[in-house]
């Protein structure tokens, strides 16, 4: 049953935010999705602080704690913040990618921090720690919350704010939002009085059902996309300092002799990601690490939490955030919205003014009252 509803209307209007119109020459789901990879943004220098976090060896390693290197991006405006963004990178990605820098430099100049996170294995923190990240690693974002906390109470005696305890929101591109969402599910990292993870959470295009996101990467029309993940994906692994397992160095090495068609992400979790974080195959990697079924069986684990996703995404099929919706929208009283827009492809959002997504997070963000 297709939601029929004005939510979509009536939320921008709250926010202030116009519908999302694409800008020329951005047209199409593709398009809008590749146009951070043809366009660099004439963003600032990355001054970011580096900040390591210690993390535990992989469930099925025998390898020694390592750290994550995250980048601390203080707001604007030093006279006051309004709280932290813990963000994290999709696939492939790390703190660096473009499209995560420009969303973390528009919510500094509205006066937020931003704590951009390299997850386990990205570039930045490739020589710091052993293995790759997943769908839920929980066993890692617990340490990152607590140090983010910390950063809160830090931030909050060196500015001005109008919060007793300064919030800590959270911004998930890509998997990224899925591992955030994993994390907030999870209540062994909730706090003592089983208050939320964070304090509010944005997932742009983020995949909610792992299985359905696989196949839609493995239509011929993505074949392109395909490859290019793996090449990142298998690069990232492949340099690994701290040793790989004889059985996936002969994966990878017959991986990277010649990506085509018959080599897929499928394999790549089959082979590597859902072994080294405990689960039986693939297919219980798929199951288990989808957060969908989860939120639909019990919403109000989540914090206020936005859920932004185009209908053209070539790589995240809508159907998952269109579930929710009509499911939340039965309901109307869980802390949940969800934002479809008809264009905007993955992660893209490119307007006519520049990135209408980068401001929508922003407003979202301040319309909690931070």
């Amino acid at each position: 049953m297709e939601v029929k509803d004005n939510s979509n209307t009536e939320l921008l209007k709250k926010l202030g935010v116009s519908p999302f119109q694409q800008r020329l020459p951005w047209l199409g789901g593709d398009l809008q999705t590749l146009r951070d990879t043809f366009r660099k943004d004439n963003l600032p220098k990355d001054i970011g602080e580096p900040i390591k976090v210690s993390v535990p060896s992989l469930p099925n390693s025998s390898d020694c704690e390592g750290y994550l290197l995250a980048f601390l991006d203080r707001p604007s405006r030093l006279e006051r913040i309004r709280g932290l963004v813990l963000m994290l990178h999709g696939l492939g990605g790390s703190s660096r990618r473009s499209g995560l820098r420009r969303m973390a430099y528009s919510l500094t100049v509205a006066g937020f921090a931003v704590l951009r996170v390299n997850l386990r294995g990205s570039d930045p923190c490739r020589h710091l720690v052993s293995g790759t990240y997943a769908a839920n690693c929980n066993t890692d974002l617990g340490p990152v919350v607590i140090r983010a906390r910390k950063l809160c109470e830090e931030l909050s005696k060196n500015h001005l704010t109008s919060k007793s305890r300064l919030p800590l929101l959270g911004a998930g591109i890509s998997l990224g939002g899925t591992i955030l969402l994993n994390a907030c599910l999870d209540k062994r990292l909730t706090s003592k009085n089983d208050e939320p993870l964070l304090d509010g959470l944005i997932c742009a295009s983020s995949p909610l059902d792992l299985a359905a996101c696989s196949r839609s990467i493995e239509k011929p029309r993505n074949l392109l996309y395909q490859k290019w993940l793996l090449q990142r994906l298998v690069r990232q692994t492949l340099s690994d300092p701290f040793g790989i397992k004889p059985d996936e160095l002969r994966y990878l090495k017959d991986t990277q002799k010649k990506i085509g068609p018959s080599n897929t992400i499928r394999d790549f979790d089959s082979f590597i990601t859902a072994p080294r974080w405990g689960y039986k195959n693939v297919d219980d990697y798929y199951l288990k690490a989808s957060p969908l079924q989860n939120i639909l069986n019990n919403p109000i684990c989540l914090p206020p939490t936005l859920f932004l996703q185009a209908e053209d995404d070539p790589w995240v099929p809508a159907k998952g955030a269109k579930d929710l919706k009509e499911s939340i929208y039965n309901k109307k009283t869980q802390p949940i919205e969800v934002l479809l827009t008809s264009h905007g492809g993955h992660n893209g959002f490119h307007g006519e003014t520049g990135c209408w997504g980068d401001e929508l997070v922003q407003n979202w963000f301040k319309g909690l009252g931070y």
